[in-house]
């Protein structure tokens, strides 16, 4: 098991804009991608995602780690599988959790 390559912010509608403006303007990351819901910042050799969450009222912070095998990697773990979180489209893997309640999301890398 390995890092992943992004880590997400995901904010209240009510907080987006000025967390964005904050990480483009005040940090001064560079803007890597911009999506009508995200935008993606270089962060290192990581991109940082900052997510719009309309529904959401507080901030959660969630991680990407790679697996060859995405569902023995979430067996040794003994993780929940919290697939409902978010679609997963093109993927091999799985939304799960640390016991603090981080969402992780755990699957193989894509190469191409």
């Amino acid at each position: 098991m390995e890092a992943g390559k992004n880590i997400a912010i995901k904010v209240p509608l009510h907080r987006w804009d000025d967390t964005v403006a904050f990480y483009r303007d005040k940090v001064g990351l560079p803007v890597a991608r911009e999506l009508d819901d995200s935008t993606g910042f270089v962060f290192g050799a990581l991109t940082l995602w900052i997510d719009r969450v309309p529904h959401q009222s507080q901030v959660d912070v969630w991680i990407e780690l790679f697996d060859d095998d995405p569902d023995a990697a979430l067996s040794r773990l003994g993780s929940p599988v919290r697939d409902e979180l978010e679609p997963l489209t093109n993927v091999t893997g799985h939304w799960t959790s640390d016991p603090a309640g981080t969402v992780i999301l755990l699957r193989k890398e894509q190469m191409g």
